[in-house]
């Protein structure tokens, strides 16, 4: 395929939405971890993860007419039956499935019991272009690669970290060797960040995730999960890849917590090759959505 390099594509990323309200679980969906999250969420998450925040963040989203739109992960709570559909029409109310892609978080795999309902609940938005529901999976939009990661496994309680696998890494492996011949700007979408000093909210395979990044290179990876601000260098083949991240897509500031924002990227091409602009916009008083920095990252 070769990709419309005419005009500039944008693509918007936000991430962690933890859409409110928690329906009311039955006692039986309780046990064991998501009793500590049941806990969590009506003693102090609810008080800063708040749909109106999410609205007013989308609704500004749309307003820039984004190319396409990557959300990853983090669409539900502690993985509820009651919880998805809901979702699932929050998604729709994004965008239909050719113009906005998803990926799984560690909440939405919270428990073993439901930790397959993610992807059978939001198929159409994380499919490859083979029509293919597993990962990794690659959606070319324009001049983009789209390269979906899951991480998401269900963990002990107390714990929230990340693992690809071994079998994820080694298609990993060969969907990278074949892009890296081919002209298309590859984003890496995937939940969990690169490198994390809490061990309880670690990638456990990031190690080998580098390494095939440093032999096979992205152009930029796009994550979740610690819902801060974040930008990250690794090193690739041809120079150091940036890594983003963005807050909880529905949170208001608290303590550490910086509040709702979302990520653009303006991608072309140019005579050095490609060109990726950032521009982020946040929440700001009175729920106003405003641009709070703009940046050159490649």
């Amino acid at each position: 395929m070769t990709p419309n390099t005419s005009a500039p594509f944008t693509l918007a990323h936000l991430s962690d939405p933890h859409l409110a309200p928690l329906p009311k679980p039955r006692l039986i969906e309780l046990a064991g971890k998501r009793m500590l999250g049941y806990v969590n969420w009506t003693r102090n998450r609810h008080k800063y993860q708040r749909r109106e925040v999410l609205d007013a963040l989308v609704t500004d989203m749309k307003a820039q007419a984004p190319d396409h739109i990557a959300v990853t992960g983090d669409l539900v709570n502690l993985a509820l039956e009651a919880e998805f559909a809901p979702a699932r029409a929050w998604l729709e109310s994004v965008g239909p499935p050719d113009r906005v892609t998803t990926i799984p978080g560690n909440h939405d795999a919270y428990v073993r019991a439901t930790s397959h309902r993610f992807s059978e609940t939001f198929a159409p938005y994380l499919a490859g272009d083979d029509g293919s529901t597993g990962f990794p999976s690659v959606r070319r939009r324009g001049p983009l690669a789209l390269i979906s990661l899951s991480t998401a496994v269900p963990t002990l309680p107390l714990m929230a970290t990340g693992t690809l696998g071994p079998d994820q890494l080694a298609a990993l492996a060969t969907v990278l060797e074949r892009l890296a011949a081919e002209d298309v700007f590859r984003v890496l979408l995937v939940h969990h960040p690169l490198r994390s000093d809490a061990r309880q909210k670690r990638m456990t395979d990031s190690a080998a995730l580098l390494a095939l990044l440093k032999r096979h290179g992205v152009e930029l990876i796009l994550h979740g999960h610690d819902h801060i601000h974040s930008t990250m260098w690794f090193e690739g083949p041809n120079g150091n890849i940036p890594a983003l991240g963005v807050p909880s897509a529905s949170a208001l500031a608290h303590g550490r917590y910086p509040a709702a924002a979302y990520n653009l990227f303006r991608i072309e091409k140019d005579n050095a090759g490609w060109r990726c602009e950032q521009t982020v916009r946040s929440l700001g008083t009175g729920f106003q959505i405003g641009q709070i920095k703009h940046v050159r990252l490649i």
